[in-house]
Formats: structure tokens, C-alpha cells, sequence
């Protein structure tokens, strides 16, 4: 399904070189990313743990990019207000840590966050639907989340498809993100299917022409 929506790029920052990071945001801002996706683990919701808000807060001073960030954790209405006050833009919290998330909603958007929801591999699309009219972006997992570097599991196509239906049939604003083993391969049939926005980590981050890559998977 081809849709005539900018396609927006979003460099996973869990994939960068941590020892020179503001030389990495710079670089991937430089090469045209549209946002900065922040993967907050908490190593019980998924078995592992990355950085959290301490992270945001020191790199927010360096960057004016979108801070996408992706709540991997449990019971996440409790540091709300933080993750705002570090400086993201957007939460996104998943489904299966919070099967009634509405609360979290009117309070991201109390503080003027962007909403999104996620749904893990093995949880259907039809999940996120009671939810697309409270949200901006439902994001689809296409590995399961936790750790980078794992390869994409080709479900997610057949989910994002239907999830474009459904938000168009609605007429809904929502945009539909792909996260997991996104790669130059596979980034065009996400986008072919209806994502509106690419999550990728390894295929930008390390490599020589970033700005390449990111001008690729937009088209």
C-alpha cells in the first residue's frame, strides 16, 4: 500500500558507539534523521537493561532532534514527569505492560508529550486498535525487544498492513513505526505496507554514509 506521507528515519541510539556520543548524535542529525529513537530498558520488562534518564538529560543539551523515546519497561506511569523533564518528546509504552494504558495517555498529554503504543511479536495488531484514536504512533515490533542486532521477523508486514487499513478506514492521524532488524532489505517493504516512520540501529550507526543509508530508506 503506497501512501504519499513523508517517510521519517529514526536512528536507535542504543546502536551508537556510547564512548563518543554526542559525535554520533551529530553525525546522524548531519545525515538527515528526522528523530532520535531512545530505547529505555529496565531488564525486567525485557531481559535487558540500556540507559535511562540521566542519558536524555546530558545529551538533550546537544541536539535539537525528536527524542522518540521507547518505554521497554514496567509500570511506566511512574517516571512520566522524568523522562518529560529529561527532555523527550514522545513516549512510547507497550501494551503488554500496560493492558489499560488510557491513564498514561491523558497524563503524557497533560505534559505536552506525543502518545505512542507498541506491541511486541507475538501480541496481534488487533490489540492497538481500541486504542488508535488516542495515540500518534503505533509502534510495530519486528524483533523481540530487548537486545539490537536481531533479525527481522517478516509478521510484521502482514501487521502493518492491516493496521494501515484500519487507521485509514478510520481517518485517523496515526502514524505506524517499525522497530527491529531494520535493514536497507527489508525498510521498503515496511514502508510499502504502510510505516510511516523506520527504526533502524547497526544499518546507521557505524556505518561509513550514514546520510546515504537514511536518504535510501526514506524513498
Amino acid at each position: 500500500m503506497n501512501h504519499n506521507r513523508p517517510v521519517l528515519v529514526a536512528p536507535s541510539l542504543l546502536a551508537a558507539d556510547f564512548s563518543q556520543l554526542e559525535n554520533q548524535i551529530c553525525l546522524v542529525e548531519q545525515a538527515g534523521a528526522d528523530l532520535l529513537h531512545l530505547d529505555i530498558m529496565d531488564g525486567i520488562f525485557v531481559p535487558n537493561i540500556s540507559f535511562g534518564i540521566p542519558v536524555i538529560k546530558s545529551i538533550r543539551q546537544k541536539t535539537d532532534l525528536f527524542f522518540d523515546t521507547h518505554l521497554m519497561i514496567s509500570n511506566p506511569i511512574r517516571y512520566i514527569e522524568a523522562f518529560k523533564a529529561a527532555g523527550a518528546n514522545s513516549l512510547t509504552v507497550h501494551i503488554e505492560a500496560c493492558p489499560k494504558p488510557q491513564s498514561l495517555f491523558i497524563k503524557m498529554r497533560q505534559l505536552g508529550l506525543k502518545v505512542g503504543l507498541a506491541i511486541n511479536p507475538q501480541t496481534p495488531v488487533d490489540e492497538l486498535f481500541p486504542f488508535l484514536e488516542d495515540i500518534d504512533v503505533a509502534l510495530v515490533m519486528s524483533v523481540e525487544p530487548g537486545f539490537g542486532g536481531q533479525v527481522f521477523q517478516p509478521d510484521a508486514i502482514q501487521k502493518i498492513t492491516k493496521l494501515r487499513s484500519e487507521i485509514e478506514i478510520r481517518q485517523l492521524p496515526v502514524d505506524i513505526q517499525v522497530d527491529g532488524g531494520i535493514n536497507l532489505l527489508n525498510s521498503s517493504s515496511c514502508v510499502k505496507a504502510g510505516a510511516d516512520q523506520i527504526v533502524a540501529g547497526s544499518a546507521i550507526f557505524g556505518q561509513p554514509n550514514p546520510d546515504q543509508i537514511i536518504n535510501k530508506m526514506r524513498k
